[in-house]
């Protein structure tokens, strides 16, 4: 893994958890909702005693356990990824990074803290990557 795939992780985990808990409201909300009662004939061979909303609200539970799990790896990863920034000689390259990978800055908003222009914050940025020293266990998200 290279150290921009490693710390690009973050983003993505991020954006995973977000979707997530997108369908989690979304799930509420149906869950909340009032079905219309059947009007027709129904032959029903075995009886299931749970009522409607039950399994709804399982998944919505199971969802939100594996959102539990990905919030507290993405606090992780971040710890050991502001650990391997840190670690990162230049300032202003240790800066450029951690806006980047732990802020989900963009480029401009990078050159508006530094005070810089794009092309300096992207010369900075291809070179802290150069500096970036992986942990010997990094943690990897699949």
């Amino acid at each position: 893994m290279t150290s921009k795939e490693y710390l690009r992780q973050a983003y993505r985990l991020d954006q995973k958890i977000n979707s997530d808990i997108e369908e989690v409201a979304r799930l509420r909300e149906m869950a909340g909702s009032i079905s219309s009662p059947l009007m027709g004939d129904k032959v029903q061979t075995s009886r299931n005693g749970d009522a409607p909303f039950v399994r709804g609200m399982e998944k919505i539970l199971r969802l939100e356990e594996k959102i539990d799990r990905e919030i507290d790896t993405l606090v992780s990863l971040k710890s050991q990824m502001r650990d391997v920034i840190a670690s990162v000689p230049d300032t202003d390259e240790r800066m450029v990074l951690r806006y980047r990978y732990i802020h989900n800055m963009t480029w401009e908003q990078i050159g508006s803290e530094l005070n810089a222009d794009k092309s300096t914050v992207r010369r900075w940025h291809g070179s802290a990557l150069i500096h970036v020293v992986l942990p010997d266990h990094p943690i990897e998200i699949s």
